[in-house]
C-alpha cells in the first residue's frame, strides 16, 4: 500500500487521503453533489477518485474491518462493515429521517427527479398529517438532525444548519433510502401507532379511577 501511494504525485496522494478521510466521516460518497447555494448539479471529484482508486481503497479498507459498497445504479460508494464507526441516532432524528424520506419517495414518485427539495415546513406538515410529530421540536432537536443527515449526504443545505428557516430549501438525496428501509418505516409507523393508543387508553382510565 505505502508502494502504492508513492507511486502516486504528490497532489494525487493528497486527494487520495482527503476522499478515505471524508468516506470515514459521511459515510457516503455521491457522484453528483448540488451547489449549496444554487443546487445546480456538479460533479463530485471524490467519486472520481473513488472510481480510480477502488482496488487501493478497498483493500486499504479491509484491513480497518471496513468495505467499500458501490450502488452503480445510483452512483454511491458507500462504507460499510463491523469497523466503520456507528452513530446512534435518536428516536426524534430517527423520526425525522422518515419523515423526510416519506417526502422523497412521493416526490419522485409523483413529480420526477427535478422535485426533491424540500423545507422544514414541509416535514411538520408530513409530520402533523401522519401523526408521527405530535409535539414541537426544539431548536437544537432540528439542529442536531440537519447536522447528522447533511453529514450522512441525505441532505444538501444552503448554508449552515443554523441558518436554516422555515422556508429555506433542502435538497434530499437519493442516499436518504439507505437509512431507512420500506420495512423499517412500515414498522416504525405500527409501533408508534401502538404507543399513541396505548397513551389515549390509559388518558381514559385515569380520570375513571380518580372519580371513584
Amino acid at each position: 500500500m505505502i508502494t502504492y501511494m508513492e507511486e502516486l504525485s504528490m497532489a494525487e496522494a493528497e486527494n487520495l487521503k482527503k476522499t478515505i478521510s471524508r468516506l470515514f466521516r459521511q459515510t457516503c460518497i455521491l457522484q453528483m453533489r448540488y451547489d449549496p447555494v444554487t443546487l445546480a448539479p456538479r460533479d463530485n471529484p471524490d467519486y472520481e477518485t473513488c472510481i480510480r482508486h477502488r482496488e487501493f481503497i478497498e483493500n486499504y479498507l479491509s484491513v480497518l474491518g471496513c468495505e467499500l459498497e458501490h450502488d452503480p445504479q445510483e452512483h454511491i460508494f458507500r462504507l460499510k462493515g463491523e469497523g466503520a464507526e456507528t452513530e446512534k441516532i435518536s428516536q426524534t432524528t430517527t423520526m425525522i429521517i422518515l419523515l423526510v424520506r416519506m417526502i422523497y419517495r412521493d416526490k419522485i414518485l409523483g413529480e420526477g427527479l427535478h422535485a426533491t427539495v424540500t423545507n422544514l415546513k414541509e416535514i411538520r406538515e408530513y409530520g402533523a398529517n401522519t401523526g408521527l410529530l405530535d409535539r414541537k421540536l426544539t431548536t437544537a432537536e432540528w439542529r442536531d438532525t440537519l447536522y447528522l443527515m447533511n453529514r450522512h449526504q441525505m441532505i444538501e443545505l444552503p448554508g449552515s444548519v443554523r441558518d436554516v428557516k422555515d422556508e429555506t430549501p433542502i435538497y434530499l438525496y437519493s442516499t436518504i433510502l439507505l437509512y431507512v428501509s420500506a420495512a423499517d418505516m412500515n414498522q416504525m409507523i405500527e409501533e408508534y401507532r401502538e404507543e399513541i393508543a396505548e397513551d389515549e387508553a390509559i388518558k381514559e382510565i385515569i380520570p375513571a379511577d380518580a372519580a371513584q
